[in-house]
């Protein structure tokens, strides 16, 4: 049975077929026959009013999906265009037999000469998982006339072009309006740059015996909005602030006091039962003006730093912090308190600098943080977000929040979660300081460091894409107070 929640890698998707073909003893055939036909009813949900159908085709066995697909609407009387790649004949024995099927039912492949027929939806069935690398030649200029024409596109699988293992666009791609992935959902298509080309995403995981299964395993796990109600029970009606815990958010240098205030504010908002913030006294201040609730405190020395840490039960350190002899300090001390710790922003550099495991912590990269933590190029990172964000945990031994479109959650030796939330317009400075105290709040409420990473990374999702409905532009991270405070009594949406 399908869950739809779990994320599979290429190499599971390629073995389910196999597996399937094998026990089904047709050598895949009904699979294809299953593909083609979801593709079709997929087309005919979202645009019934199409009557010019454009299919472009590779050569192997995505083509043939789509050659299916283009014979169901011959038979429904569609006008149909199918388009190849000069000089590429199918090349599988599936592509071949979808191929003789198609002519039999009158159709024709006409090869690509540059430019495509007008259609009122195209299909793109070129490589699927079948590619390498990127398009060359003339299958970059096929994508990129695809891309090129108005039409809506539906993906068969996987967009052409997207790396459906790791996320990545090694160069020219389709952008589908729609992708329909066959049997499992791909792990890759959640994360990165493959998140511009995927459209929405649909999966038909078609039917196959249940012992196909017997050796598959998910290599990720999608976390969306129906998580939060296990993760975030109703509380007792005897409970009081001691059993949430104790934030201490520890940053706000000279000129950067706000991002550790937003921390303790997020902290506050997603249920810490207490707050204090350690800043410099130049803040305390604002600070008390603004977020009263929170317990401020004005901290010059490492001194005046280590009396707050026995009352607190994690610390949030980071926002703020700066680099310098005061920030290397307190950062020394969070890391000698033996607490569990959330380390954003400068903490992180400053642990890039002196590499050191961080048991009990959870560590929250952007993709430029990570390459320092990893000593990697960026676009190294980005290219393989899971590996990127596997690599981190280990290294560190500590639950690793890898940040950006499609946040990767990653665990020493566990299965990465994928947050399947957010929207662009949370790309502004202070949302991340925002995350910190999320995650800190959960951790001080008692959920384990994986658990508060993802679930706090969800809030945090969910309650940017709740803000969004104003508009992506101008939005703010106090923006997300108010929704987020919603999301975290989940109980309330079924009262």
């Amino acid at each position: 049975m399908v869950n739809l929640a779990d994320l599979f890698d290429g190499s599971a998707a390629r073995r389910l077929d196999a597996h399937a073909g094998a026990l089904a003893g047709d050598g895949g055939w009904g699979l294809m026959a299953q593909a083609g036909q979801a593709g079709w009813h997929c087309l005919l949900q979202h645009w019934p009013q199409a009557q010019r159908i454009g299919v472009v085709i590779g050569a192997g066995n995505n083509g043939g999906d789509g050659l299916v697909l283009a014979g169901h609407a011959l038979q429904a009387g569609r006008q149909v265009e199918v388009i190849a790649l000069a000089d590429t004949p199918p090349a599988t024995s599936l592509a071949q037999r979808a191929a003789a099927a198609f002519a039999a039912a009158g159709g024709t492949v006409a090869p690509f000469t540059g430019t495509l027929p007008p259609a009122d939806v195209w299909v793109d069935a070129l490589f699927g998982l079948g590619l390498r690398g990127a398009p060359r030649d003339a299958a970059a200029a096929l994508v990129n006339a695809l891309n090129a024409q108005p039409a809506p596109v539906l993906a068969l699988d996987v967009p052409s072009g997207v790396d459906a293992d790791h996320g990545a666009v090694p160069g020219a791609a389709v952008s589908a309006t729609r992708t329909l992935q066959f049997l499992l959902a791909h792990r890759g298509l959640a994360t990165g740059a493959a998140l511009d080309h995927v459209g929405h995403c649909e999966l038909a995981p078609l039917q196959v015996p249940e012992a196909a299964w017997a050796d598959i395993q998910p290599a990720a796990h999608l976390w969306d909005a129906g998580r939060l109600a296990a993760m975030l029970p109703p509380r007792r009606r005897t409970a009081h602030k001691g059993d949430s815990g104790h934030v201490l958010c520890v940053g706000g240098n000279h000129g950067s006091g706000g991002a550790a205030l937003l921390a303790a504010h997020a902290a506050l908002r997603a249920g810490a039962g207490l707050v204090s913030l350690a800043t410099r006294g130049a803040h305390v201040v604002a600070a008390l003006a603004r977020l009263p609730e929170a317990m401020t405190h004005a901290v010059e020395s490492d001194g005046e730093l280590q009396p707050l840490l026995p009352r607190a039960s994690v610390v949030a350190i980071g926002p703020g912090l700066g680099q310098d002899a005061w920030a290397r300090a307190l950062w020394r001390d969070a890391c000698h308190s033996g607490l569990p710790l959330v380390v954003d922003a400068d903490a992180l550099n400053l642990l890039a600098q002196a590499p050191q495991p961080v048991p009990q912590a959870v560590l929250t990269p952007h993709p430029g943080e990570a390459a320092r933590l990893l000593q990697w190029p960026t676009a190294q990172v980005q290219q393989d977000r899971f590996t990127a964000g596997q690599t981190l945990a280990d290294r560190y031994q500590a639950v690793v929040v890898l940040k950006g479109a499609g946040t990767v959650v990653c665990a020493p030796g566990g299965v990465p979660a994928v947050i399947g939330a957010g929207n662009p317009g949370m790309a502004v400075g202070g949302m991340g300081d925002l995350l910190t105290g999320i995650i800190a709040a959960l951790r001080a409420q008692g959920v384990g460091a994986f658990e508060a990473a993802a679930t706090g990374a969800l809030l945090h999702a969910l309650a940017g894409d709740a803000a969004a409905a104003q508009g992506r532009r101008g939005l703010l991270p106090t923006d997300l107070l108010a929704p987020l405070r919603q999301l975290c009594n989940p109980e309330l949406s079924h009262a």
